[in-house]
């Protein structure tokens, strides 16, 4: 991947219009990812094996790529799958089928075996979901919306899912904030690749006096309009192309505004490009609370400007759409940050930086809310390669796995972590504990529901239990429903049309037996959240 790292920059600007710029990193990502699920990421599985659990493989895992990072990311996941012990399946999106295959020549030629990795290539249509519903299929990795997440769901309900889908997200700029930085931050997370990152700022949350400001408006058109739109393989395009001709809601948002909208910066098509895929960035002003353009997700080069009364009100704003992937705030004022880090809803929070390009171990990935589907860990933080393991513990004891909770917790799960340690920017992956857990058994896992309770307790979380014979599944699941718990886990079967009403609610159904070792078992019962925080101003550190 180093070496060929040239030709396939050149492969993802022809295929899917990726800028140098843009290109580059993502080669680095996917060279992180390797290094670091075969190494520390595979740390926990390693300390797990030789404390006597058991560790294997759980089989066949489909990893379906996307066409915005077409090589970092189903790297991630080839990765961590082989990674654990499994054989793997890529199906790369249809508009990235070439770069696809490269991943899967490197992989071949650096000596994983054929009958380990594989490619399929296919449309997204009845072909696609027949291999991703395959019975003889394990695990499925997506990248993509939510709405294909939850049919695949729907499609086969028990199928073990790790979805990173939509987000909408948004930087909040207080009258505290460095507004050159903030404008640069806020251009370069709405518009890097045409604005087409599930991680891109689509929404500006401006606080106070400071949106009304003429100076502000004025800096923030003239570094709009300044941004060179071009084909991917010039060396002075700062924005390439999109996709395909835009189309649905991103067609709606560069060219109707809604009701009391207005134009900052008016997006056009660029007359001389035959495709129909170049376009001019827009920035639209006075977007309303509720909004269309509030809570949809348009992918593509338009920004949005929210006026917030103040700072309460703009977290309420950022945290008022049914997305949390990432989002940010730009303030100087210590206090702001730390208000807005206690209450924001996302997976990956940034403070005084850009919102998107999160790096392996530094700001493992993934979001909250309806910006995730299935409960994983995040790609690129230390539970990524577990999930991929069956493990099971043949000398579970309550007891003892209480200990190793109680340890756990104190070392890792009650505490930051920075694992980089920079000097100029923080990088923290902290946990959350969920609010409440159900457990649905038959009366016969009396060892199990013991471990569970240990580790509800341990970590606070509320845990109420269900017996199948005093229960019917349908009841159980409209119980879990109303109670709004956020994990299900399962110790015995429970039909599809149940898992369809858990999966309808964003309930995560999770059928992993429990085990005593604190490491693995506690990631069931946490959220995760990376927090990176520039940590420096023009060259110094600042405390």
């Amino acid at each position: 991947m180093r070496a060929e790292r040239a030709e396939t920059v050149a492969l993802m600007a022809h295929e899917v219009g990726k800028t140098v710029h843009e290109g580059d990193p993502e080669v680095s990502e996917a060279i992180d990812f390797c290094r670091y699920d075969a190494s520390e990421g595979s740390d926990v599985l390693d300390t797990a094996e030789a404390a006597g659990l058991a560790v294997e493989g759980r089989g066949v895992v489909v990893v379906v790529g996307p066409w915005n990072f077409p090589y970092a990311i189903p790297v991630g996941g080839i990765a961590a799958a082989i990674a654990a012990g499994n054989a793997v399946i890529v199906k790369p999106a249809p508009e990235a089928v070439t770069t696809g295959a490269w991943i899967v020549e490197q992989f071949l030629r650096a000596g994983v075996p054929p009958d380990v990795l594989q490619l399929v290539v296919c449309d997204d249509g009845p072909i696609g979901t027949r291999l991703v519903t395959h019975p003889a299929v394990d695990t499925v990795v997506l990248t993509g919306s939510y709405q294909t997440a939850t049919a695949f769901l729907d499609e086969r309900p028990d199928m073990r899912l790790f979805a990173e889908t939509s987000g909408k997200n948004a930087i909040v700029i207080t009258p505290s904030a460095d507004l050159d930085q903030a404008i640069a931050d806020l251009l370069r997370s709405a518009f890097g690749h045409a604005g087409q990152k599930c991680s891109a700022a689509s929404l500006g949350i401006v606080v106070g006096d400071l949106y009304d400001d003429a100076t502000f408006r004025a800096r923030l058109r003239e570094a709009v309009r300044s941004i060179r739109v071009g084909p991917a393989i010039e060396p002075a395009t700062m924005m390439g192309p999109l996709i395909q001709q835009p189309a649905g809601p991103l067609r709606r948002a560069l060219t109707t505004l809604e009701s009391g909208e207005s134009w900052l910066v008016e997006p056009r098509p660029i007359d001389a490009d035959p495709t129909g895929r170049l376009w001019t960035p827009g920035v639209r002003l006075d977007v309303t609370d509720g909004s269309w353009f509030h809570q949809t997700e348009c992918f593509g080069p338009v920004l949005g400007l929210m006026r917030a009364q103040d700072l309460d009100h703009a977290i309420a704003l950022q945290n008022g759409t049914p997305f949390g992937l990432t989002g940010g705030i730009h303030t100087l004022d210590t206090d702001e940050i730390e208000r807005w880090l206690e209450r924001v809803e996302v997976g990956n929070a940034y403070v005084n930086r850009h919102i998107t390009g999160a790096i392996v171990r530094r700001q493992p990935f993934g979001g909250w809310k309806h910006s995730t589907v299935g409960g994983g860990a995040k790609p690129g933080g230390p539970g990524h390669v577990a999930q991929f393991s069956r493990v099971t513990d043949p000398t579970l004891d309550p007891v003892a796995a209480r200990r190793s909770f109680e340890r756990a917790a104190a070392g890792t799960f009650r505490v930051e972590h920075d694992p980089s340690a920079l000097a100029a920017e923080s990088n923290v992956l902290r946990y959350h504990p969920l609010r409440s857990v159900a457990v649905r058994h038959d009366r016969s896992q009396a060892v199990q529901i013991a471990v569970l309770e240990a580790a509800a307790a341990v970590l606070g979380v509320e845990l109420f239990a269900s017996v199948a014979e005093d229960e019917s599944d349908a009841d159980f699941a409209a119980r879990c429903v109303a109670a709004e718990v956020d994990r299900v886990r399962l110790l015995c079967a429970v039909d599809h049309d149940a898992r369809r009403v858990l999966h309808r609610a964003g309930i995560v159904v999770d059928d992993t037996p429990s085990v005593g070792d604190g490491a693995l078992e506690l990631r069931h019962w946490v959220r995760e959240q990376s927090v990176s925080r520039t940590t420096h101003r023009h060259g110094r550190t600042v405390d």
